[in-house]
Formats: structure tokens, sequence, C-alpha cells
């Protein structure tokens, strides 16, 4: 894994590497949208879809944010059957983050260290590697009597100072999982994975950029930290939080 985390940029043109833009004066222009399942040129309605997309495509179920609602295990379908049993019938694990602070989750062992980049940690540790997303749901839920599963992303974009022990905290957190998890429970890789964003500048009281409201923007990338870009003028931009929306993106 690169130190700095390299950040790449998928555009009409091929993938832009975002760190090379560090320093550099961005404009961004936002011309529109476009549903990212039925591409058509349609509101967003949430996660990159519009409303018709939303509650109609698989991608978008509920089990995407409580994945102990997961069903493919049992043969049942939420939207298709096909498509859950492709995401959910995999490993998955049940982690740990620092980010705004310590908190609970679940990805996709496949998606490991990508979820904890997109999520800003720059601590985690794995406690269970389990062959379902119901599972992990399980051990997400019974978890959350003692973690947050939520990020404060405002506090998650300003400067790290927690200091976290981990060994203790991985401790609490085993003693929390009911008896049929713990032969899930991760012993060959106990350590702490630290990951390394690349930010110049850390913004002091943060300001995001609203597309609707604030259509064009200038202003110097200073950093990249999770799915936001960090601004001299400590704007941020969630990248992940607008897909679906068109930008034209210029760089001086």
């Amino acid at each position: 894994m690169a130190s700095p985390i390299q950040y790449y940029l998928e555009t009409e043109n091929g993938f832009l590497n975002i760190n090379s833009c560090l320093e550099k004066q961005l404009t961004l222009q936002h011309t529109g949208s476009q549903c990212l399942q039925c591409s058509l040129e349609r509101p967003i309605f949430r996660l990159g879809f519009c409303q018709r997309c939303f509650f109609d495509s698989p991608a978008a179920g509920e089990w995407i944010m409580r994945p102990e609602l997961s069903k493919a295990h049992l043969g049942q379908a939420d939207r298709d059957l096909a498509y859950e049993a492709e995401v959910q019938l995999q490993p998955h694990i049940v982690y740990l983050a620092l980010s705004s602070h310590i908190k609970v989750g679940v990805t996709r062992k496949s998606q490991v260290p990508t979820r904890w980049i997109d999520q800003g940690a720059h601590q985690a540790i794995a406690l269970l590697e389990v062959p379902n997303r119901y599972l992990a749901g399980l051990g997400e839920v019974a978890l959350k009597a003692h973690f947050t599963d939520k990020t404060n992303w405002r506090k998650m974009l300003q400067k790290p100072t927690e200091n976290i022990d981990w060994e203790e905290e991985r401790n609490k957190a085993l003693d929390g999982l009911p008896n049929d998890l713990k032969p899930y429970i991760v012993h060959d890789s106990t350590e702490k994975i630290t990951l390394d964003f690349p930010v110049h500048q850390y913004p002091e009281k943060v300001t995001s950029l609203n597309l609707e409201k604030t259509p064009f923007f200038e202003g110097q990338l200073v950093g990249i930290k999770g799915q936001y870009w960090i601004f001299e003028d400590q704007t941020v931009f969630n990248v992940r939080g607008n897909e679906g929306q068109k930008i034209a993106l210029t760089i001086a």
C-alpha cells in the first residue's frame, strides 16, 4: 500500500491521479446530473441514483447499510437474489477503525483497506472474518452496545489527536461478542493498520461545498482524506457524496 495513499478519479478521458493536483488551483463547475443505474439525466435522489432506481436497484437495498438484514444465505431475495448472493455470500470483516473516533464497521474482505481509506480512518484493526454479510451484521449489532458505528465527518477531516490503546479496545470488543461468533475471531493478524493520507493542511473549521447552492467553485487543493477534497480556504468537497453529479474540472 502506497504511503501516502494515492487517489485516482475516473473521468471521461481516463484516470486522473488527484495527488498530482495538490497545491494546484482547481475549478469545479456543476453541469448537471446522471443516474448511476439508468444513466438518464435525472435529479439524484440518494447514493448516486435517481429516485426510481434508488427504490428498485439491488445496489441500494437496506441490507447495504444494515448487513444484519441480509437474506441471501437463506436463498431469499430482497430485490435481486443473484446480485445479493454475489455480494453477501463472500468473506466479510468486522473491524474497529479510528477516524473521528473509534467505531465498529463491516466490509467485504476484498474491500480491505479500501473501506478504511474511504472512511478517513488513519488506524484500523480486523476483529472477525466471517463467511457472509449476515454474520458480519450480527457481529456489528453486538458491538454497537460498546462502540458507535457512525463517523463525525467534520472531526475526521481535522488533524488526528486521539491515541488509542488498541489491545485494550480489541479485548473489549471480543468480550462483547456472542459465543457463536467467537470461532471467527482473527488471530493471525492482530496488529493495527496505519494509513497515511496526503494532507498538507488540515482545516480548523470545515465548510462543505454544496453544488446546488454553489455550482461554481475555485480553490487550491491542499489535502485528500477519506472521500473528501480539502481546499486551502477550508472548503471540503465530498466526492462520494456527489456521485451522479456531472462536473467540469479544470486544473491550473
